[in-house]
């Protein structure tokens, strides 16, 4: 077998082991806010004011420590109690950063480097928050599918939920399987096929190595708990500001994570969300390079 295939093979099976346990401890938390939670149960405690709503939906993550591919099911069980779109995207933007395993292990690669630390925090909060003010208009319409709000408005039999829930596992898994193999394979395409040298030549460019960081973490697709360490990898022969793009807009937005996502939003939302995360991550980046 010929070495890139077996490097595909490889890379795409890696992504798939790292990411399966969290889809499904995504689904078992999906299944209890659907089923036992009571349906205003979320809503009554959260703020009113636009504001302070979506802060507070960004910090649930705190509470539900899943990684990101295990946020899309729970976003979707938070959809259908009662959180607008544009809320389940600043849920899904901040939780992976905000996630408190996420910060201790940042903290641990970079514990020389609080700047790191900092700017992810408060970047990946930022951006989420802004994202859902931007889309904080748009009709649930115009942002889900189809088949999902479909299945959000079917009624279930509350007198028998074991049943109900084996239907919603059964449902889910069949949704987001397929979708975290394609995104596996995609992202395990992509890295065979693009040179390690050609990324490292355009490392020490303030400019250029934000962008090649970011392109790097679309691609590579690892889960938010350990891509710190994947990260500290490229010290050496990076720029600080490239690595906070990467530990920013990875955790948001990547190949996987876009295949999962499908399953719920259109797909000219899920393109103006990603192009929109992006720039502003590396903004951010840039911000750190040239101002601290």
């Amino acid at each position: 077998m010929p070495k890139q295939v077996q490097d595909f093979i490889t890379l795409s099976l890696g992504v798939i082991i790292e990411a399966l346990p969290f889809v499904m401890l995504g689904l078992f938390f999906s299944i209890i806010v659907r089923l036992w939670l009571p349906h205003d149960w979320l809503l009554k405690y959260l703020p009113k004011q636009p504001f302070l709503r979506r802060a507070l939906i960004s910090l649930l993550g705190v509470f539900m420590p899943v990684c990101e591919c295990g946020n899309v099911p729970l976003a979707r069980g938070l959809l259908a109690k009662g959180l607008t779109p544009a809320e389940s995207l600043t849920f899904l933007l901040a939780a992976p950063i905000l996630n408190p395993v996420t910060i201790i292990t940042t903290q641990q690669a970079f514990s020389d480097d609080n700047t790191v630390l900092i700017t992810r925090i408060l970047g990946g909060f930022l951006i989420a928050n802004l994202i859902g003010w931007i889309y904080s208009s748009t009709r649930q319409d115009a942002m889900l599918r189809p088949e999902f709000i479909a299945i959000c408005k079917e009624k279930k039999d509350n007198s028998n939920k074991l049943v109900d829930a084996l239907h919603f596992f059964k449902h889910e898994t069949r949704s987001m399987m397929p979708a975290l193999v394609i995104g596996a394979m995609v992202a395990g395409f992509i890295q065979v096929v693009v040179p390690r040298e050609t990324i490292l030549l355009l490392g020490n460019s303030p400019a250029w190595s934000v962008l090649v960081m970011a392109v790097l973490a679309f691609v590579v697709s690892i889960c938010s708990s350990v891509d710190a360490f994947f990260a500290l990898a490229f010290r050496g022969s990076f720029t600080s500001g490239s690595l906070v793009s990467f530990l920013t807009f990875g955790p948001m937005i990547d190949v996987k994570m876009l295949s999962l996502m499908r399953t719920t939003y259109r797909r000219n939302i899920l393109l103006q969300v990603s192009v929109l995360v992006f720039l502003m991550s590396m903004l951010i980046g840039l911000v750190v390079n040239y101002v601290f």
